[in-house]
């Protein structure tokens, strides 16, 4: 299936941005929208074309061939493994400005999660400057690694040609464009969230991310692979709010979770009374023989 979605919180280098205020992820009519005239008047003329088209359900190219930060050919398909969620990032490395916001955050974020690349999950970070080369791939992978401290884990950073790029970018449904004059692109701020067997299943919006969100996106796209029982049910009780780009309660499974927190109250006293008059009979019927 397959949503539009338009992302007006973009990740634009040095391209500026004057006017309203302008949040991450979807969002109602209140506000300016890439496509409507205010947001023209705005935007140049590069960015009025990013758009993020949510793929949900669509499959990855396993083929496509970019390089690692090693220097090594690979192919998208090496990073799936069939047990383990993709979290992919399009992002440019040379970008002087707000992309590194986006990959800060991220790092942020993954600072405070339990959880560790290259156990639960994997992180898939491209470049779609394809001037970019392994060295900056390098370089950059090795800022953002130091920053987290947990040691080597895997968070790969990779560079491709134009088409390689170009084939993801719109498997993904991510537009971006290139701004001549200022030598940058323009894309959205998203993280991608795909299934172990490639099929993208989820998106988050913004600068910063909540753990949690991460979390539960990682679940969705493991499709039950990853997280404990305590996770998974406390997973039921939320569902993704497409209008707010976040997880949010949901009223079914709320009811669910308290109705079965209710029967362990109502329950467990009941089964002890239960016992206790069963020995009771039990002792009684002991004395009488």
């Amino acid at each position: 299936m397959r949503l539009r979605t338009l992302a007006p919180l973009l990740l634009l280098g040095g391209l500026t941005i004057s006017g309203p205020d302008v949040h991450a992820g979807p969002r109602g009519n209140d506000g300016p929208r890439l496509g409507d005239s205010r947001s023209n008047q705005l935007l140049s003329p590069e960015a009025n074309e990013i758009a993020v088209d949510e793929m949900l359900g669509g499959h990855l190219d396993m083929n496509l061939e970019f390089v690692d930060h090693q220097g090594n050919e690979v192919q998208l398909g090496d990073y799936f493994d069939g047990k383990r969620p993709v979290l992919v990032t399009l992002n440019y490395f040379r970008c002087p400005t707000l992309c590194n916001l986006q990959l800060n955050g991220l790092t942020r974020t993954l600072d405070d999660f339990a959880w560790t690349a290259g156990d639960q999950y994997r992180i898939v970070t491209v470049s779609i400057d394809p001037r970019e080369d392994a060295e900056l791939a390098r370089n950059k992978r090795a800022t953002h690694i130091e920053a987290l401290g947990r040691g080597e884990v895997d968070w790969n950073f990779l560079t491709g040609d134009a088409l390689q790029v170009r084939m993801l970018a719109a498997q993904l449904g991510i537009g971006y464009a290139y701004d001549t004059e200022q030598d940058q692109y323009a894309h959205p701020a998203v993280l991608m969230f795909i299934s172990p067997d490639g099929k993208v299943a989820r998106y988050l919006y913004g600068l910063e991310y909540n753990a949690n969100d991460v979390k539960f996106a990682l679940m969705e796209a493991a499709e039950g692979r990853v997280g404990t029982t305590v996770d998974k049910i406390i997973l039921s009780c939320f569902h993704y709010d497409a209008s707010l780009g976040e997880y949010g309660p949901f009223a079914m499974g709320m009811m669910r979770l308290g109705g079965a927190f209710m029967v362990l109250i109502v329950g467990i006293p009941l089964a002890i009374v239960w016992r206790r008059e069963r020995r009771l009979r039990v002792s009684n019927l002991e004395a009488r023989a």
